[in-house]
């Protein structure tokens, strides 16, 4: 029997990167899963988002694993509709334990031509939304009253702070520095009810964030030198230029299971040594 069976795991920015990861993870232990992405772009936004056939393939991995999943596209900025994934998710699959609020979007390189839209947009997504994605949650977390987990995925931006006026990373570093307050409300508000709240601020991590053509270009540019290149001041104290989806992965697994069934309210770096270089 796995760490997870019985269990089921809500994951928001499902379709990707660590989203995907961590559903694939989790199902490898026996959790079913409600896979939820915004499976669209963001007009402020200078890269691409995950599709629908993302999506299906995180479903088809889950699958794979055995285990059931229902996926959604939802965008978690609407929490009307979240809630409707949501509540589709638990009706098909009978309850939730475990919440990892995990989307997450940036703007990597100019302010572009409306910066008040991407402070918008970053601010929704990764600071509105992960409370909704909780928010949507909790209800049924505390009527089930059996406990339950949550993971609230932060950054290295709010652990160390990057020099740079550029909107895009000032609007995520707020964003992820709002997260660990949060965090740290949450998890003193549902301790009663043993509800664990932690959140987990990976450095760089292969995904659809760090590898498409914008992020190219910015690596171009801090190999060129350029001063003002965030890339350049990106860099890990061990000897590993970008983790993968599965080593943040593995410390969600950790935090969700029963191993850390007495922590709560940490802020747990991921970090390769980032927030101490």
């Amino acid at each position: 029997m796995g760490e997870f069976e019985g269990k089921v795991a809500f994951i928001t920015g499902a379709a990707r990167g660590q989203g995907r990861a961590h559903a694939e993870r989790l199902a490898s232990e026996g959790a079913d899963i409600i896979a939820v992405d915004i499976c669209a772009d963001i007009a402020s936004m200078d890269y691409p988002n995950a599709t629908l056939a993302d999506l299906d393939e995180t479903a088809a991995l889950v699958k794979a694993r055995g285990r059931r999943v229902v996926t959604r596209q939802a965008d978690i900025r609407d929490v009307e509709s979240l809630r409707r994934a949501f509540g589709e998710g638990v009706g098909e699959l009978g309850r939730v334990d475990i919440v990892l609020a995990n989307a997450g979007i940036i703007r990597l390189g100019d302010d572009g031509p409306d910066p008040e839209a991407t402070w918008q947009d970053i601010i929704g997504t990764n600071l509105s939304g992960a409370w909704h994605t909780v928010q949507v949650a909790l209800p049924t977390l505390l009527e089930q009253n059996t406990g339950g987990s949550i993971v609230i995925t932060g950054s290295t931006a709010a652990l160390r702070p990057t020099a740079t006026l550029k909107v895009g990373a000032m609007a995520y570093t707020a964003a992820k520095w709002g997260l660990i307050g949060i965090t740290k409300q949450l998890a003193a508000a549902l301790a009663p009810h043993s509800i664990r709240v932690n959140s987990v601020h990976p450095t760089g991590v292969l995904s659809g964030m760090t590898m498409n053509d914008t992020m190219g270009k910015l690596v171009e540019e801090a190999l060129a030198g350029k001063d003002d290149s965030v890339i350049a001041a990106m860099k890990n104290a061990l000897p590993v230029d970008v983790m993968e989806p599965r080593d943040v992965a593995e410390a969600v697994a950790f935090l969700v299971s029963e191993r850390a069934r007495y922590i709560t309210g940490i802020v747990l770096p991921v970090d390769a040594g980032f927030s101490v270089r």
